[in-house]
């Protein structure tokens, strides 16, 4: 079984090792060596964890696990890490379907199944306990000394290998995505019940002449910057937002590359190089801070799979739900259905400030195509498959960008709403995207590759910020932001007075 992981579920591990050590010459023996080196560890660790109750199991497990985390990595490049695992798990069952295929199915039966039942139906035979721990000693030792031996051996090839090319072993299969999953429970499980602990206790909003705010953030998804027509872009895909009084943020950086990690991390008072999935649910957001002012009325309204924890204390509202959107066809409830019902809202809370938050479905691939009405197809041809590696770029690019042109009729709907209320509040609207995607440069689709691997595609997002006429700021739009300034500028923009309060990464100061 180790022979077999080994040589056929790592292909992406070896296609990456052969775009930094090309066949030929001695790069022949590293490779054959990096070959021998990942079949024993692998030996090494089905030895450790085998024992006449769990062998089978484990491998079944294993092989079936593997099977996809092939697909995944072969057909979107993607890493198997922590992150990714926590964004699989969060992902929602309509999501998730726009990620079957024929061949998920093939890679599954091939990969997973087929060697699956083989294994189910051997016979295995066991010897005594003594007998069976002295196995198991010289075959985890033997497994070692040839690791040993081989690292020693071309021990100037491995030091580069380790160094300088740290990213090739996030390819292995199986042993990284089994790393993640211990990564992933130590990051996530807790001694107990989470406490979430309290911050700015301080906060209040001195009292003024100035009309109530009224703002919405439109928090987007997989809105990479440089597909913008506002960022230069070669195809009209912001033709609206073009035509608004609004800044364009064209430097601005997300906290991470998936929704899982990039939403509670922007909310939050830490920065990406301070933040962690523990700290985000141990601690207050900034909508928390917002709330306990006492003056500001806070919703969330959701058409992504959720407010990965954001939105827990406050008032929160679920439209991927038909009953709440009433624009849902075939499965697919469109963004704009979060703003109906809005205006009923707003009278009703018209005694304080108003912060609404819209999370969008936009452009969540691997379906780009799904996501907006039939009439905003105006890039042709596109891709209707959710196999992008069996499309032209062209047309995943096209149908991507069609879902562009969607959001930005979208936020130009937000924006007209808003004007309505201009001589009553304080208006604005701010858009920013959780993190970028790629479509097919270099290999890569989609995103959520580690942040330090990760193309400008993933990183480099789209934001964008209107203000009413009675709110307009001075703000300085080529400067270099990222989510770090999300927490610090909100509370700029309601003037929330508490000591976590940092002026100098305030976008509107």
């Amino acid at each position: 079984m180790a022979l077999f992981f080994t040589l056929f579920t790592n292909y992406s591990f070896y296609k990456n090792v052969l775009e930094v050590y090309p066949l030929g010459g001695i790069n022949n023996i590293y490779i054959l060596s990096l070959t021998v080196v990942l079949f024993s560890f692998i030996l090494f660790l089905f030895t450790l964890l085998s024992s006449r109750y769990s062998t089978k199991f484990i491998l079944i497990s294993t092989l079936i696990s593997s099977s996809f985390s092939s697909y995944f990595m072969n057909t979107y490049h993607v890493v198997i890490d922590s992150d990714m695992l926590r964004n699989a798990i969060q992902t929602n069952l309509n999501e998730s379907l726009d990620l079957l295929s024929i061949k998920l199915l093939l890679y599954v039966v091939f990969l997973g199944l087929l060697p699956s039942f083989f294994v189910y139906r051997a016979n295995i035979e066991y010897a005594s306990l003594k007998t069976e721990m002295f196995r198991k000693i010289k075959t985890t030792v033997l497994a070692l000394l040839i690791i040993i031996v081989m690292l020693f051996s071309f021990s100037k090839f491995y030091t580069s290998f380790f160094r300088e090319h740290k990213p090739l072993r996030y390819y292995t299969n199986p042993p990284y995505w089994i790393y993640s999953i211990g990564d992933y429970i130590s990051k996530t499980l807790n001694s107990g019940e989470v406490v979430v602990k309290s911050i700015a206790m301080d906060a209040k909003i001195t009292p003024s002449n100035q009309k109530a705010k009224l703002v919405i953030m439109v928090v987007g998804e997989a809105t990479r910057a440089d597909h913008l027509s506002l960022n230069g872009y070669k195809k009209a895909t912001t033709p609206l937002l073009e035509q608004e009084n609004i800044i364009n943020f064209s430097n601005m950086y997300a906290c991470g590359t998936s929704t899982a990690h990039s939403v509670p991390c922007m909310f939050s008072m830490f920065t990406r190089d301070n933040y962690s999935y523990k700290k985000g649910i141990s601690h207050e957001n900034v909508l928390d801070v917002l709330y306990k002012t006492n003056e500001i009325d806070i919703l969330w309204r959701d058409n992504n799979s959720d407010s990965k924890g954001v939105a827990l204390r406050v008032a929160y509202e679920d439209y991927k739900d038909p009953k709440n959107n009433t624009l849902c066809q075939d499965r697919e409830c469109r963004d704009e259905g979060m703003l109906v019902g809005l205006d009923g809202y707003i009278e009703q809370h018209n005694k304080k400030d108003i912060f609404i938050v819209l999370h969008q479905m936009g452009n969540h691939g691997p379906a780009y195509f799904k996501r907006y009405p039939k009439e905003f197809e105006k890039f042709r041809p596109i891709c209707q498959s959710n196999q992008l590696e069996n499309c032209t770029q062209e047309s995943i690019s096209n149908a991507y960008d069609n879902a562009l042109l969607y959001t930005d009729y979208f936020l130009s709907k937000v924006i007209n709403m808003l004007k309505k209320y201009e001589n009553t509040y304080q208006t604005s609207m701010l858009y920013m995207s959780d993190h970028g995607e790629s479509l097919g440069e270099n290999g890569l689709y989609l995103h959520g590759l580690p942040y330090f691997m990760a193309p400008d595609a993933q990183t480099h997002i789209g934001a964008v910020v209107w203000f009413g006429k009675n709110n307009r700021k001075r703000i300085d739009p080529n400067k270099i932001y990222s989510h770090d300034n999300l927490f610090h500028t909100l509370l700029g923009l309601f003037q929330v007075e508490t000591n976590v309060y940092n002026e100098k990464m305030d976008m509107f100061r």
